[in-house]
Formats: C-alpha cells, sequence, structure tokens
C-alpha cells in the first residue's frame, strides 16, 4: 500500500465513527476519489450499503445508527425523530398498539433517496415539519445544536422549549435528537384519524401526566394547525392534568366554524370538531 493510501485510510480511521454512515458527498469533499473508494471497498476497508453510502464493515446497521449519522455527519442539518416513534422511545409505548417497522421522521426537506433502499428490517416514513410549526428550529437547521461526534460533547441551548431533545444510544451514547413528550403527542395528534387511532390517543393523553406547561404553550403558539390544537385540548379537557390550568388558551388561535373529522361522528361543542360515536363526554 502506497503510503498516501495509507495516510488516507489512517485519517478515515480516526475521523469516521464505528458503526455510522457517511455518503460519497463527504467523502468526495474530504479528497476520497471514487476509484478510491472502489479500491477501499475492494479491499473491505469499506462496505456500500446502499449506492452512494459507505461504513466500515463492522457489526449490523442499526436504524438509529443511519438517524444520528444524518444529523451529525452527513446532513448536518435537522432531521428528527419524532411523532410516534419519539413517543415510544421515551416510554409510552404501552398507551399505543404496537407498530415495528415504522420510524417516523420529521425535516423541512425530503429524506435522502438511499434512505429506504438500506437493508434494515424498518420503513422510514418522512414528515414535512413546515407544516405543522412556525418558528421552528427544525425549519431553520440546528444551528442552536452543535454536536462534535468524535467527542461526543455538545449542548441544546434552546432547543428544550423548542421541544427537541437528546437521548444517547448504543455504547458510545451518541446523541439521537428527537422531538420531546410535548411536541411528539402534537405531531401524533396531527395523524389524526387518517394515520392513528383516537382511542389510542385517548390512551396516551391520560397517561401524559408530567408535560411541561410552558414547553406546551410555546409550541401551541406556534402550532400551525387549527385541527391538531382543537384535538389536543379536547383529549386535554377530558383527562384534566394539573398542568392543563397553566396553559393559556385564551392566547392562542383555535380558528373558527365546524371541522369535521369523523364521518358520521358526533360534534364536539366546545371545539366544534367532530369524534368518534364511542367516545364518552367529558
Amino acid at each position: 500500500m502506497s503510503k498516501p493510501i495509507r495516510r488516507k485510510l489512517n485519517w478515515l480511521e480516526e475521523k469516521l465513527p464505528e458503526g455510522l454512515l457517511v455518503d460519497a458527498a463527504w467523502l468526495g469533499k474530504h479528497g476520497f476519489s471514487t476509484a478510491l473508494r472502489r479500491k477501499y471497498i475492494k479491499a473491505s476497508w469499506l462496505e456500500q450499503p446502499a449506492r452512494g453510502v459507505y461504513r466500515k464493515p463492522r457489526g449490523t446497521l442499526t436504524w438509529q445508527q443511519v438517524i444520528i449519522s444524518l444529523q451529525t455527519i452527513i446532513l448536518r442539518e435537522a432531521i428528527i425523530v419524532g411523532g410516534r416513534t419519539a413517543l415510544e422511545l421515551q416510554g409510552f409505548a404501552h398507551y399505543l398498539q404496537q407498530r415495528t417497522g415504522t420510524i417516523h421522521l420529521y425535516s423541512a426537506k425530503p429524506l435522502p433517496t438511499w434512505l429506504n433502499k438500506l437493508k434494515l428490517d424498518v420503513r422510514f416514513v418522512h414528515h414535512n415539519s413546515r407544516k405543522l410549526f412556525d418558528n421552528d428550529p427544525i425549519t431553520f437547521g440546528l444551528s442552536s445544536l452543535q454536536f462534535d461526534i468524535l467527542k461526543t460533547t455538545g449542548t441544546s441551548n434552546d432547543l428544550l422549549q423548542r421541544g427537541l431533545t437528546f437521548q444517547p444510544w448504543g455504547h458510545w451514547d451518541w446523541p439521537l435528537t428527537l422531538s420531546t413528550p410535548e411536541r411528539a403527542v402534537l405531531e401524533l395528534l396531527d395523524e389524526l384519524p387518517g394515520h392513528e387511532s383516537f382511542h389510542q390517543v385517548d390512551k396516551l393523553m391520560e397517561g401524559l401526566t408530567n408535560l411541561s406547561p410552558r414547553r406546551l404553550q410555546k409550541l401551541l403558539a406556534d402550532c400551525r394547525s387549527v385541527k391538531v390544537k382543537r384535538l389536543f385540548f379536547y383529549f386535554a379537557d377530558r383527562h384534566r392534568h394539573a398542568w392543563l390550568a397553566q396553559l393559556e388558551k385564551d392566547r392562542l388561535d383555535l380558528g373558527s366554524g365546524k371541522r369535521m373529522l369523523v364521518k358520521g361522528g358526533r360534534l364536539d361543542p366546545t371545539y366544534l370538531i367532530t369524534v368518534p360515536e364511542g367516545m364518552d363526554g367529558v
């Protein structure tokens, strides 16, 4: 092996964390030509899980490694684990019927095309984060989130109040960035009625006794969806959690007029949304 190739291989060994992915653009930016990448693959120094992405050939690739790679190395843009998946990861799975195999991701831009070509036992579903929130750190990029994957150090600044948090993952405690429960439940409500069940969401809301009213107020003020805000207060009223009294509902825009969410359902007189007949009154 020539000295230049050995030096580049040593650099890659240092800069590419164990188990994580990089793409062709990242390698090209750091001087690894197509020919050199082919040489590394042939020598089994790199493997190619899908066209255009690379990793060290050690261990089984997991979806968490893929998303952490996107968040910290490949894109360094905001792709957030959210909705149902974020709730499951934070211990609320027992309130929701298990749907293993689907990972809900939120970003302002489309996901890379290679993502669902990886040989994983999950499917990635993209949600446009611009649809749901104004003044959102996903929309503007994670400028207040700086994480050095090699030194495993970082800061979240005001992200917690924006509804985002870290969850350490794996042997090296890599940071998986995901929605807090306050944000994730609003993302989940956006899936009603087409992709989620009223009764499961009702059970989930019953168990959310420790939400942060300050965080909720900020997220609800930024929420663009009248449907989501009305549904949130409909379920919150049903369960009368202590945090509900600290929310300033009169400062939020709940829109006007009726919203038909369920054909043949009953109209809730407070929030003017149709809900399933089987949902008991407050």
